[in-house]
């Protein structure tokens, strides 16, 4: 199995790119603000073709390039109907300050061919097997990808991409449009926790990590799992 990843130019989008193995073809996550040249030398060093794109949510800093990623190669982009529309207008995910910061200055074309995910759904591309789970709280489309981890680098039973949902000791933030802190919680307690602990977790953002880690030391899921409660979601993500 063949995971690689790279930061984007811009906000330190991850990137990620996966495989059954060098030579095939592969899934593109998340490519976001200036990434086609760096996807197409990692697309060219292991000699792959890539089938589709799957987001995790409909931010820009995760979709920007999506629409040429896709159109070079006439394959489909899947992300949840909750931020379907972002992909149209990504104004409608961004704050007062970021709209006014991107203005009219970055172009962005919607891609042509969209589907859209379910939660519990199984994905079967690439020759991987992928489950979908929907976990709302930094966009209302925020969604998990799960799948297989045996024969990647980390030799896991489980890899998760986990976009802006869980990051390495913290959670994405909550006070964007179509954000919710109640809904983060839920999706934490309900999609993140019942993880195993050697879920290998490759987030939108950082440092990857495992659910282990993470439910020892992450102060959110501590709180989550001992009260229920919440403290005020941080500011990470777009």
């Amino acid at each position: 199995m063949l995971v690689t990843g790279f930061p984007a130019d811009a906000f330190g989008t991850n990137c990620y790119v996966v495989a059954t193995a060098p030579g095939e073809q592969c899934l593109v996550v998340d490519p976001g603000i200036g990434v086609l040249d760096r996807l197409d030398e990692v697309l060219a060093e292991h000699r792959l073709h890539p089938a589709a794109v799957l987001l995790t949510h409909g931010h820009l800093d995760h979709t920007f390039s999506v629409a040429p990623v896709c159109g070079a190669r006439g394959i489909t982009a899947y992300v949840h109907p909750g931020d379907r529309e972002m992909l149209a207008d990504p104004a409608i995910g961004l704050s007062a300050e970021m709209r006014q910061l991107f203005g009219g200055r970055l172009p962005y074309t919607e891609p042509e061919d969209v589907a859209e995910l379910t939660d519990g759904a199984t994905l079967a591309l690439a020759g991987l097997e992928i489950t979908v789970d929907h976990a709302p709280g930094h966009t209302g489309g925020s969604v998990l990808f799960r799948m297989p981890g045996a024969g990647s680098p980390w030799e896991a039973d489980q890899l998760c991409l986990s976009g802006d949902v869980l990051f390495a000791g913290s959670i994405g933030r909550t006070d964007l449009p179509g954000g919710s802190l109640p809904a983060m919680m839920t999706s934490l307690r309900d999609k993140i926790l019942p993880l195993a602990d050697d879920t290998v977790v490759l987030p939108g953002h950082g440092p990857r990590t495992t659910i282990g880690r993470e439910r020892a030391t992450n102060p959110y899921l501590r709180e989550v799992a001992d009260h229920g409660g919440a403290h005020p979601a941080p500011a990470r993500g777009l």
